[in-house]
């Protein structure tokens, strides 16, 4: 939907591992989803901005090639690695800024078209600030990912469109994909070939009847 939009930036929420809503914040599974595409392998493909993915190994990485080094390396999964182990990553440095509140240290490393948000520890994207601090420009980028459920208003008035993307995580919006346990079978709309239930009215006297 976002590489056939001709609306910028593209917003899309990586839902099922915001870390505002309980989420490891560490899920691999949507960037490394991204990078797998061919549409993003070469530096003059679409523009995607990812906001972003823990990795304090990789972050020491970046910082001693610095800006305009190769960095090599893997981040993620070190708390969630249920639905995609560490993410390979192998780009050029382009931006590394120290001593932000939440995330200690952030990282970018360009993959092809691709600007990867790599923090020490994690951090939630909010502000348009958070981005052009880190020399990236998310207004001419044409795709923005962020791990949110929601976009807040700054994001929101940023956006050319944006859409809600059911990926997997601790806080996973796709209920009907949840691993249920200890629920009484069948259940709508979990057994979608269950008999229709007996939904009449049931009249209960009242205690002093």
């Amino acid at each position: 939907m976002a590489l056939e939009s001709d609306k910028k930036p593209y917003m899309i929420s990586d839902m099922g591992d915001n870390p505002t809503a309980g989420g490891a914040g560490d899920v691999t599974w949507t960037i490394t989803e991204v990078l797998k595409r061919p549409e993003f392998k070469s530096a003059d493909g679409p523009t995607l901005i990812y906001a972003s993915i823990p990795g304090p190994e990789f972050v020491e990485k970046a910082m001693e090639v610095g800006v305009g080094g190769t960095v090599e390396g893997t981040a993620g999964a070190a708390v969630d690695d249920r639905f995609a182990p560490p993410v390979p990553l192998k780009g050029t440095v382009e931006f590394i800024k120290e001593g932000d509140r939440a995330a200690e240290v952030e990282v970018v490393v360009r993959i092809g078209s691709v600007h990867v948000i790599v923090t020490k520890k994690r951090k939630p994207y909010h502000n348009e600030s958070d981005f052009t601090e880190l020399g990236l420009k998310p207004r001419e980028a044409d795709i923005v990912m962020v791990k949110i459920g929601y976009l807040v208003p700054e994001l929101y008035d940023m956006r050319g469109d944006w859409v809600m993307a059911l990926t997997p995580g601790g806080v996973d919006q796709d209920l009907e994909r949840l691993g249920y346990k200890r629920i009484n079978r069948p259940m709508f709309p979990l057994d979608k070939d269950m008999e229709n239930p007996d939904l009449s009215t049931r009249f209960i006297p009242a205690s002093d009847q």
